[in-house]
């Protein structure tokens, strides 16, 4: 017999009745019934009910272990009295009589109940991430992330892509956000820095001939965390396309994407392949204030500017006067129920920030609320046909400059889809945000800047540099959405060496500058560049999604908190004197920082 089991403890089924058995695992529960106690056997497979009596020597032992203790029983398979039959555990047919038991593994006192999916403080469960990974939901949705993402690469090798891995160690690159620098050592004062993406690298890879490219790659940002997003790294399912279209890399990549959604949806409806919509960006912020919207929430927003020019109702008629816009949210049957929802929605708007909103109320047909009463009578049911709301419906409006109604209007709209129930939450909907503007005007800086990922391909391409307004351009970069987030991002690429200087030249970057940060793509450029496109995929995500997680943490093995630190590992730590030396490092004092451990200085090496 096996040193330590002939069986899993999700193995066992009436089949084995009357089996001599071995099983280890951790103690899950204990029930004591009056001299009969019952211990719930637990390992990565599942759960097996053990049961010990006066008659077995394994119960004083089992009575004196705290809960957590690793066991190896041996014991007796039993069938339970149809009573006893648990039809919610694989294994729910028997349970074990415990013969002897071995104690691999004493627990001492729980900092925190394994048992249970009962909320805990987030600091606890990530310094003692070892044992909250041992509960039930999240030790599945951790099984199911691999799951997921060994079925994204069958997928993916079944669309005639190859997996190849792009350096770890590489230089800094403009995605826009903050590296993460790793200092060398053979030399001194210079300093790698983690790949937020590998972008540059996968272009490389299409100039050097290889097709069609993927990896699940790890990524490493410099950012402050958020639910979406985690601190420090985060894996996406990369790729890259030759000799391809926008259109081409959707079309290859919605099978993909809904496969791996169907795949673990269990029944939910997913989006079918071929049938994403393809939403440009303007219309989208225009339907639905968001360029990542929940396309499970019916409600679409529309412009009303023109109804208030001239209107009664001052307040907008002079918005509208100065340049604003006003955006209209249809609140379908919250006309039937009381002012309260109304106040609420208005006190909730400035919670946030904004100034309020305004609203109509249709109960029994009769328009109701200020901006009804002096926006006038007529005015005000051409208005409502327009709208196309019916009796007992009502409307809100966001007002303002045209970013922050739309902001606004946005927000509203997820609002009062959650307040009155509207969206189904057990599906998913998938769509591409497509035509992105590929410059946009910082407000800071008084100048151009990229909207997105400065190595899209333009529309119309140097033309459209050399004689259209910048901020007129869109670009080939297209979002995959799914539920109101954005799961993938890419683009059709500019191989064009001329295209490429010109574009960083209208946000203020030479010729020389291009040279000088991205050396190796603009001189790959130079050697013959097939036309390329790809995306990328986040992994996490995707994941998120599909266990109806709330946050990244919660599909994530050993994630950080929210202020960047590994409490299990107590990272980041400092180093020692003999490391700093090494790499040329001083770590010195910054004003308000109050300590010398705060920020690293670089240092020449004869400089003691």
């Amino acid at each position: 017999m096996h040193a330590y089991r002939t069986h899993t403890c999700g193995q066992l089924s009436a089949g084995n009745v009357g089996e001599t058995v071995r099983l280890s695992g951790w103690v899950h529960r204990k029930r004591d019934h009056g001299g009969v106690l019952f211990v719930d056997l637990r390992d990565h497979y599942g759960m097996t009910q053990i049961v010990a009596d006066a008659d077995s020597p394994a119960l004083p032992v089992l009575d004196g272990l705290r809960v957590e203790s690793v066991v190896t029983i041996d014991g007796n398979v039993m069938k339970r009295s149809d009573a006893t039959i648990n039809p919610n555990l694989p294994t729910g047919a028997i349970e074990v009589f415990a013969r002897g038991v071995t104690v691999q593994s004493s627990a001492q006192e729980l900092p925190m109940p394994v048992a249970g999916e009962a909320e805990y403080p987030e600091d606890i469960r990530l310094r003692y991430r070892f044992l909250d990974l041992r509960r039930e939901t999240l030790h599945a949705n951790i099984v199911t992330r691999t799951k997921v993402i060994s079925d994204m690469r069958k997928r993916m090798e079944g669309a005639g892509f190859t997996e190849y891995s792009t350096p770890i160690l590489t230089a800094s690159s403009p995605e826009g956000a903050r590296d993460f620098l790793v200092p060398s050592r053979i030399h001194p004062g210079k300093f790698y820095a983690l790949p937020q993406a590998p972008q540059q690298y996968k272009q490389l890879l299409m100039v050097a001939g290889f097709d069609r490219y993927f990896q699940i790659a790890p990524c490493f940002r410099d950012e402050d965390p958020r639910a979406d997003r985690l601190p420090g790294e985060f894996y996406q399912l990369d790729l890259e396309m030759s000799f391809v279209t926008q259109e081409e890399v959707w079309d290859t990549m919605e099978p993909v994407v809904a496969g791996v959604f169907e795949a673990f949806a269990d029944g939910r409806p997913v989006t079918p392949a071929g049938s994403f919509p393809r939403i440009p960006y303007a219309e989208a912020m225009l339907k639905y204030g968001s360029d990542k919207p929940d396309l499970r929430n019916p409600i679409e927003i529309s412009d009303v500017t023109d109804h208030f020019h001239g209107s009664g109702f001052g307040i907008f008629a002079g918005i509208v006067e100065s340049g604003g816009v006003i955006r209209a949210i249809p609140a379908p049957g919250a006309g039937a129920g009381s002012r309260k929802f109304f106040d609420d929605m208005n006190n909730w708007a400035r919670s946030e920030g904004f100034s309020g909103l305004g609203y109509i109320n249709i109960k029994d047909g009769a328009p109701g609320g200020p901006i009804a009463k002096n926006h006038g009578e007529e005015a005000t049911a051409k208005l409502i046909a327009a709208l196309g709301l019916g009796d007992n419906d009502g409307v809100f409006f966001a007002a303002g400059k045209e970013a922050q109604a739309a902001k606004l209007a946005g927000l509203a709209r997820i609002r009062v889809g959650e307040q009155l129930d509207l969206i189904d939450k057990d599906r998913f909907e998938l769509c591409w945000i497509v035509d992105f503007p590929f410059y946009e005007w910082d407000e800071d800086e008084k100048r151009v800047d990229f909207a997105h990922n400065p190595f899209s391909m333009p529309q119309g391409g140097l033309d459209a540099l050399n004689g259209e307004d910048p901020l007129s351009i869109k670009a080939y970069q297209y979002d995959m959405v799914c539920n109101g987030y954005e799961i993938a991002s890419g683009s059709i690429r500019n191989q064009s060496p001329e295209t490429m200087v010109k574009a960083f030249e209208l946000v203020g970057l030479s010729k020389a500058d291009v040279e000088e940060r991205f050396g190796g793509l603009y001189r790959a450029f130079q050697y013959g560049a097939p036309p390329h496109g790809g995306m990328a995929a986040g992994v996490d995500r995707i994941v998120m999604l599909i266990c109806g997680a709330q946050n990244l943490r919660e599909i994530t093995l050993f994630p950080m908190n929210q202020r960047a630190e590994d409490l299990l590992m107590s990272a980041p730590a400092p180093a020692s004197s003999k490391q700093l030396r090494e790499l040329s490092i001083r770590v010195v004092e910054q004003p308000g920082q109050g300590t010398k451990k705060d920020v690293p200085e670089v240092v020449a090496p004869d400089a003691g």
